[in-house]
């Protein structure tokens, strides 16, 4: 079954289609990142490329979190290091939704790519 995950921000909206996963490039097969990068690689920042290794793909789930999987040592690791910090913070690239329901999500102003190049 598909589920959307919506942009708050910029109240872009991506559907995700279990059955294509994984879409490709960045962060865990069904990553948040994943999902989103398919079709806006620039939305969210990620400098390692999505391999958690960095904090710069911090998003805050507004809902949805508990459809989420759980944060690894990894990710929380790299989570102490983000500015901003809430309950609710995940990295896009780690952050896999199971897909029993839609998610929203807020880029964190400060971290928001507003520069295509």
């Amino acid at each position: 079954k598909s589920y959307k995950i919506t942009v708050q921000n910029t109240g872009q909206e991506f559907v995700v289609e279990p059955e294509k996963i994984p879409y490709g490039r960045h962060g865990i097969p069904g990553s948040i990142l994943d999902t989103i990068s398919k079709t806006d690689s620039e939305l969210i920042d990620h400098a390692c490329g999505g391999v958690q290794a960095c904090s710069t793909c911090h998003i805050i789930v507004e809902k949805g979190l508990d459809s989420c999987n759980e944060i690894s040592d990894r990710e929380d690791d790299y989570l102490d290091q983000t500015p901003g910090l809430t309950l609710e913070s995940r990295l896009s690239c780690a952050c896999v939704p199971d897909g029993s329901e839609d998610i929203v999500i807020r880029i964190p102003d400060w971290n928001r790519n507003e520069v295509k190049e």
